[in-house]
């Protein structure tokens, strides 16, 4: 009976993840039993996750939904005040962020998603909200500098989940178009994006290294297509990888 605990203590936590991952992507809530559908598990396990959970502050609920909890942010706290990467970030995209005069942000993979996890406002703001630590895609904007290095079988499994694709300007997207585009960045170690999560918005991207040289995170500054328009995008992507290769050194 010993033997097989470890292995059922993993199994339980690996599902209560899961169920915190249904309930990210579900600011209004969800019943039970869509939370069970979600996640791939049985209701009644489902809700013995959720009574844990609950006790724990992780999740809330009202008379039929429940919700991420406060307790959430105990951890987002840690994170944010603990990393290295947050903290050698902070200036570089201050830097950045007056030299440009553009929101400045680093952004890290998390599977097949990346999150903002340090964020500066340049002197012309987004007109939409960024908040730190939202999920993003990883095939769009910034995520595209991450997504041209990853190894091969991530690489295809990244696809095999969003291609094919439009993006927000109506920009069709196949497998093969996308893998070329990955490519391209790749080489020239700059991801452009104009209209392709949010229409109006434009992006420039580069890849932080760590010590070993894998790329760890990138570095973006986002504004409008006015704001970043075409003139500014050759010097823009000397800034910014510039701001990247900075990033990196203080690593």
């Amino acid at each position: 009976m010993s033997d097989k605990q470890p292995g059922n203590n993993m199994r339980s936590l690996d599902r209560a993840i899961d169920v915190l991952e249904v309930l990210e992507d579900a600011p209004r809530g969800l019943r039970l039993t869509e939370i069970a559908r979600r996640a791939g598990l049985h209701v009644a396990t489902t809700l013995r996750i959720l009574n844990a959970l609950e006790a724990r502050g992780r999740v809330e609920r009202d008379e039929t939904h429940y919700r991420a909890g406060v307790g959430l942010l105990f951890g987002a706290h840690a994170y944010l005040t603990t990393s290295p990467l947050v903290a050698a970030a902070r200036p570089v995209l201050q830097d950045l962020a007056s030299e440009t005069g553009l929101t400045s942000s680093v952004f890290v993979r998390t599977g097949y998603s990346r999150a903002v996890i340090a964020r500066v406002e340049g002197s012309n703001p987004l007109r939409y909200e960024l908040p730190i630590g939202e999920r993003l895609p990883l095939h769009l904007g910034a995520g595209k500098i991450l997504a041209a290095h990853l190894s091969d079988a991530d690489r295809d499994e990244l696809l095999s989940r969003v291609a094919p694709f439009v993006t927000a300007g109506g920009r069709e997207m196949t497998g093969e178009d996308f893998t070329a585009e990955l490519d391209e960045i790749r080489g020239s170690g700059i991801a452009v994006s104009t209209d392709e999560r949010i229409i109006g918005g434009r992006s420039v991207a580069a890849a932080v290294h760590d010590r070993d040289g894998a790329v760890t995170a990138a570095v973006q500054v986002a504004g409008t297509d006015e704001s970043v328009s075409e003139d500014r995008l050759k010097a823009l992507a000397i800034t910014v990888r510039n701001a990247a290769d900075q990033l990196s050194r203080r690593l």
